[in-house]
């Protein structure tokens, strides 16, 4: 099965990667397909935007379904693949803003700490 797989031109089959290699590495992909909740967040990034195929029969991460992001595809090989196909040749716009916020969070914490503190 891995022979196929790596037989197939547009698939890399690579090796465990750091976190900022592997922002890169989703950040040029046409498309997601994960089982991770953090990944289904990661993707909604303002950076990053892409659609993502939930490997899972439900998701924890519905504000990512609900903005467009992400659809549950079940574990059907047959459904992942079908819906994959559908999802490349979309033409459609994803959101510009995330679900999960515009990732300043830490620069607002520390401004509400600083603000309060001082």
């Amino acid at each position: 099965m891995l022979q196929k797989i790596e037989a197939i031109k547009n698939v890399l089959v690579l090796p465990p990667t750091g976190y900022l290699d592997f922002l890169v590495l989703m950040r040029n992909s046409k498309l997601i397909i994960t089982d991770s909740g953090g990944i289904q967040e990661e993707a909604t990034a303002p950076a990053i935007r892409k659609r993502v195929l939930v490997i899972r029969l439900s998701t924890e991460r519905q504000e990512a379904v609900e903005a467009g992001f992400a659809t549950v595809v079940g574990t059907d090989a047959k459904k992942i693949l079908t819906t994959m196909n559908q999802v490349i040749c979309e033409k459609g716009a994803l959101p510009l803003k995330s679900p999960f916020g515009d990732g300043t969070a830490a620069q607002k914490t520390v401004q509400i700490i600083e603000e309060n503190l001082t």
